[in-house]
């Protein structure tokens, strides 16, 4: 069975905004099942039906176009919004602001400093990130079929809505623990708030459950509430998270520890008693 190459780094992406944000389960929900998590209509359609069905070559155009819209979409996420869940490098960059007027005793150049720290930011997470999607588009998304259709307990499947494809999911098997890895979940950010997520997601479900696997595993960056909201709508549980995690194209060096932090989330779906 295919696995993971090793320089790649096992992230699932679900691009998912505020609308998408729904309920979690009851905590002593321990198992997944079809019923439990029946699709709504309602969410799901938006005058058009929706359809999750299998990769074909002639999409590879619109899911690179999705999955890059995705990536590079988390550079300001990750640089603005990442730093309000890092108190420590707040306090950091409050300590550097305040030495920068204890140096040069300019209001000017204090006053500018947050904003300098701010571009670093930027700068240091659209370099790391797109690296991370440069990495991606040369291993498994540059021969979806090889990575994902052809080894046995794997799949790729898109959602198409109105004849456009709109989103797409992945599911890599892992025989050494009998489980399965949801990845490169995103939606085209036009057709967000339509269910298109969950749906996807319970087309994962459903797999793993035909293919007998004992779970559903997946890991995911992601900062926005609603992806991690999404993620336990569908029955997941959060098992543990890093703050020391490398992507594709992170050198660790000391700017870059400076400019640029993520927190890894890990989180499973238990279909079965193992």
């Amino acid at each position: 069975m295919q696995s993971s190459p090793p320089d790649m780094v096992c992230e699932t992406k679900i691009v998912a905004d505020e609308r998408d944000a729904i309920p979690a389960p009851k905590a002593d929900a321990m198992m997944w099942s079809p019923a439990a998590a029946a699709p709504d209509a309602k969410g799901a359609r938006s005058g058009d039906a929706l359809l999750i069905r299998e990769y074909e070559r002639a999409d590879r155009a619109e899911v690179r176009r999705i999955f890059c819209e995705g990536i590079t979409e988390r550079i300001p996420n990750t640089a603005f919004r990442g730093l309000r869940r890092h108190t420590r490098t707040q306090l950091l960059y409050a300590l550097l602001t305040l030495v920068c007027f204890a140096v040069t005793k300019s209001v000017a150049l204090t006053c500018c400093a947050p904003f300098v720290l701010l571009g670093a930011r930027y700068y240091y997470s659209r370099v790391v990130i797109l690296a991370y999607l440069d990495s991606a588009l040369h291993t498994d998304m540059a021969d979806i079929e090889a990575y994902y259709l052809k080894p046995a307990g794997s799949g790729f499947w898109v959602a198409v809505l109105g004849g456009r494809v709109v989103g797409m999911v992945a599911a890599q098997g892992r025989e050494d623990d009998n489980t399965v890895e949801l990845r490169r979940m995103s939606v085209d950010s036009r057709y967000r708030g339509k269910g298109i997520a969950k749906a996807l997601g319970r087309r994962v479900l459903e797999f793993a459950l035909l293919n007998n696997y004992s779970a559903v595993v997946l890991g995911t960056t992601a900062v926005k509430m609603a992806a991690h909201k999404l993620y336990e709508s569908l029955g997941f549980r959060r098992t543990g998270e890093s703050e020391d995690y490398r992507l594709p194209g992170m050198s660790r060096s000391p700017l870059q520890r400076l400019f640029f932090q993520i927190r890894y989330h890990r989180y499973r779906l238990q279909l079965r008693e193992e």
